[in-house]
């Protein structure tokens, strides 16, 4: 993600994003993700946000690298035990060796990247994850991209929009998953979230 605007509202708001995000611990997503992948797994959480997901697949004996590229975001996830948090964007990946990751997990984070990035994103996510690797995506539902009430810049995908960039990509995904919730902005969004693999 490289827009300036988006990034300024996560270094100023880190703190209270992680508030809106708390949890007592895993939802049944990220629970089935961990439960899938082998013990001490690697595993790229993918604009990590203030860590708390990497946090959970550290205490499962995961081994998670918390990127995200708000140094608001990595200052919060860099206090969580055994998570390594990095300033970092997706342009990124393309450093990392291929079939280096178990995993990638990318939690309404992609959806900030322009839609025309996302086909090589996702691309570059399908040349780290090592064979039979797992790869989740949570986005907005819906189409085009806009910017919200407080001036982040978000890309909307339909079901049939994802699972052609996917499978384009090389991967093959699951069962999708909808929901709806309040974001950082207040207002409620719908959501569609899958897990792929590699």
């Amino acid at each position: 993600m490289t827009d300036r605007i988006t990034l300024d509202v996560y270094d100023l708001r880190a703190a209270e994003y992680a508030e809106v995000t708390a949890s007592e611990g895993p939802d049944a997503t990220l629970q089935r993700f961990i439960d899938a992948l082998p013990p001490g797994a690697r595993v790229l959480d993918l604009g990590c946000g203030p860590g708390t997901s990497a946090a959970y697949m550290a205490q499962s004996g995961l081994r998670p690298e918390a990127w995200d590229a708000s140094s608001g975001m990595v200052a919060l996830a860099e206090k969580h035990p055994g998570v390594t948090a990095r300033l970092s964007s997706f342009d990124d990946l393309t450093e990392i060796d291929a079939a280096s990751f178990d995993g990638v997990w990318a939690n309404f984070s992609l959806l900030h990247a322009p839609r025309k990035a996302l086909p090589r994103h996702l691309r570059e996510i399908a040349r780290i994850l090592r064979p039979g690797g797992l790869f989740h995506i949570a986005v907005k539902e819906g189409t085009g991209e806009r910017r919200d009430r407080i001036g982040r810049l978000y890309s909307y995908y339909t079901e049939g929009d994802l699972t052609r960039l996917l499978k384009d990509a090389g991967l093959s995904p699951g069962a999708y998953e909808r929901g709806r919730d309040r974001g950082l902005d207040g207002s409620l969004s719908d959501w569609i979230s899958v897990t792929a693999h590699a």
